[in-house]
């Protein structure tokens, strides 16, 4: 999608890194985890995972994650999700819900902004 619509997954200006709205889609574009809140978080953060190495970036470099979802009951599930990837970084977070997303399969999109240190 990024090509078709113009815009980028990830964006490095110095040291800072931004991460985009990230939907739970495969590499076909495909919904996955159709459903299941923390599978799609799961794979939200896997697509974000290789972004920031594409970066030269690592998920302990991330500092705040946005975790926005339709239905905010479905924090805890999503939260579940995001601890195996931020444990270790332990960024700061923003929970949110909207009312829906482009595709209305999509529970949640994940955002992230990483600070790389300067010696990388």
């Amino acid at each position: 999608m990024e090509e078709v619509v113009g815009f980028s997954r990830a964006v490095r200006v110095g040291p800072f890194i931004a991460v985009g709205g990230t939907a739970p889609v495969d590499a076909q574009g495909k919904t996955v985890g159709v459903g299941d809140v923390f599978a799609q978080t799961t794979q939200c953060f896997e697509i974000i995972k290789a972004a920031l190495e594409q970066a030269g970036s690592g998920l302990h470099d991330i500092v705040r994650t946005r975790v926005i979802l339709t239905d905010i009951d479905d924090w805890k599930e999503a939260i579940e999700a995001r601890k195996k990837y931020c444990v270790d970084a332990r960024p700061v977070d923003t929970i949110m819900a909207v009312t829906r997303f482009v595709n209305p399969e999509w529970l949640v999109e994940i955002e992230v902004d990483a600070v790389v240190p300067e010696d990388r």
